[in-house]
């Protein structure tokens, strides 16, 4: 771990969110590294949030699993749900999403004691996980009104190049995914994308803030596009007041 690990933390309605980066190390267990090493890595982050992370195998979908009981939170920790969301009303968790350009989302409702965090790529986004998490909170109570959003780190619309039939296909069903690259080429701008859905779903757009910082363009980021055989980087919630 780097000597200041959590320098991207930041308190987000009555919880702490924050996003980990290569100095973190690779969290991901797909993707070739030394199980015991991203286990280890894993461990150290438990500790100096002070309560269990729990993952999900993220597959571009837009289930979300709901974290409700202890018995739960054992499930998820031997054996990660197939789901890109996670939503919980408990404060003995923390819950992660791993990224290298897609968008990490984390999302609370200070006044309901609800948290979610969302993994959203372009197929997520245009299946609707966004929505999909801000209607399970509300199953544990939120209000969207209340709930706040942090949009982490991703891939940016100057960056972000795609074949001009996808782009026709995404900007069709999300208008605002809609950019250029720096080199002029069709793009999508998923953080853009991001923000729609969030209103879309009830968030006041004062509620809702990005990070403006590009996986691609940034080398304390793991970017899938940049290096294929990459690392994931996390973005974690928690309600827990022993987080960091």
């Amino acid at each position: 771990m780097s000597s200041e690990p959590y320098a991207r933390a930041f308190d987000l309605s009555g919880a702490r969110a924050l996003f980990t980066g290569v100095a973190e190390g690779n969290l991901a267990l797909h993707v070739g590294d030394d199980p015991n090493r991203v286990r280890a890595r894993r461990e150290v982050l438990e500790r100096e949030l002070g309560v269990p992370l729990v993952f999900v195998e993220q597959v571009h979908s837009a289930d979300v699993a709901i974290v409700r009981s202890e018995r739960d939170v054992r499930a998820m920790r031997e054996h990660a749900h197939v789901a890109d969301a996670l939503v919980t009303d408990r404060s003995d968790v923390a819950l992660a999403i791993m990224v290298a350009d897609c968008v990490p989302v984390l999302l609370a409702d200070e006044e309901r004691g609800v948290i979610a965090a969302a993994h959203a790529g372009r197929r997520g986004l245009l299946g609707g996980v966004l929505g999909a998490s801000v209607e399970a909170m509300m199953g544990l109570g939120a209000c969207p009104a209340n709930i706040r959003a942090l949009i982490g780190p991703s891939v940016c619309g100057r960056c972000y190049e795609v074949p001009e039939p996808m782009f026709r296909e995404s900007v069709e069903i999300q208008p605002a995914l809609a950019s250029r690259t720096s080199w002029n080429t069709p793009a999508l701008d998923l953080p853009a994308g991001a923000v729609a859905a969030l209103r879309d779903a009830g968030l006041a757009p004062e509620g809702i803030e990005v990070l403006e910082r590009c996986t691609l363009e940034s080398e304390e980021l793991f970017s899938y596009r940049r290096d294929p055989r990459t690392g994931r980087f996390a973005g974690v919630i928690t309600r827990s007041p022993r987080a960091v």
